[in-house]
């Protein structure tokens, strides 16, 4: 195994070959995007990178994050699907735990599983992990019908504007999401690096303005559009995504968030796609039960452990 705090542009190419083949295997890709945005653009944000290799080939591949102060540290890993049930798993875990302990000296530890496989949490349990928080993902179809968006009086939706509404978005979000802090907690930093993204569309980025003054917004996203793209996370049909939807807390009881959701579909159904997915937390009920009275199911679940 080797521990490195950089890695090198044939590292992020092994990575992103990794996770395709543990994602095609799993049925659900193994990192988020946070993680993928850190391999494959690095950044000043410190990270542990742990890498297993048998022979020449990437056979594993855990990154820890140690910069949340308030929730402790994280890590999401994979092992290559020939390479299972050998200890690896559990060898990264174990090598992530002192990364962390290194860091944080309460031992705190955070595993994200992507698509809540049994053997993730048999891994999980057996080092003494308990399951605390579950992320659902949620699509629909846009073959269904789409009401037109009602706004409330006096309300307007346009385009994000880049350079304009920077700093106004990233003041509504941390509101809209201030008791979520992974979410709420994006800076202008974070706002750009994705703005930066291939796969970044400000007409697709809606925004609910009354009297000058940000409401509310519905960040939409099109995943594998383009399949020049050379993203592996990419690699499939092209699908919608509700990215972030947030309402100023000022304006709530609205229906807003209703409204906002419809017309982010509405949008992305006039780009020619068929679905639509999005991801919540299930402890977030309201959200919850907004998006389904819209129409959307749950697909598929991920499960954040922490050590007990």
């Amino acid at each position: 195994m080797r521990r490195a705090a950089h890695l090198t542009p044939a590292e992020v190419d092994d990575i992103l070959r990794l996770a395709t083949a543990a994602g095609d295997a799993d049925g659900a890709y193994p990192y988020s995007e946070h993680v993928m945005l850190h391999v494959r653009h690095g950044g000043e944000s410190p990270a542990v990178h742990l890498l297993i290799r048998a022979r020449d080939d990437l056979v594993g591949y855990a990154h820890v994050d140690t910069t949340d102060a308030v929730a402790g540290a994280s890590a999401e890993l994979a092992v290559h699907p020939m390479y299972r049930r050998h200890g690896l798993g559990r060898a990264l875990v174990t090598a992530a735990a002192r990364a962390a302990d290194e860091h944080d000296p309460s031992g705190r530890l955070r595993l994200w599983a992507h698509g809540d496989h049994p053997s993730a949490t048999a891994l999980a349990m057996s080092l003494g992990f308990e399951r605390y928080r579950v992320l659902f993902q949620l699509r629909r179809s846009l073959f269904s019908p789409v009401p037109a968006p009602v706004l409330p009086e006096a309300v307007t939706l346009h385009a994000f504007e880049p350079g304009r509404d920077d700093e106004e978005w990233v003041r509504v979000n941390a509101r809209a999401f201030a008791e979520h802090p992974d979410q709420g907690a994006w800076t202008l930093d974070d706002l750009r690096i994705r703005m930066a993204e291939p796969w970044f569309d400000p007409a697709g980025f809606l925004l609910a303005v009354r009297d000058g003054r940000m409401l509310g917004f519905h960040w939409t996203k099109v995943h594998g559009t383009l399949r020049t793209d050379a993203l592996p996370e990419h690699d499939h049909d092209p699908i919608g995504e509700v990215y972030v939807l947030g309402v100023d807390p000022s304006a709530r009881g609205l229906g807003l968030g209703a409204a906002l959701t419809q017309a982010g579909l509405r949008y992305l159904r006039g780009r020619g796609l068929d679905q639509v997915m999005l991801y919540v937390d299930e402890s977030n009920p309201r959200a919850v039960a907004l998006y389904r009275d819209i129409g959307f199911l749950r697909w598929a679940t991920d499960v954040c452990f922490r050590r007990a």
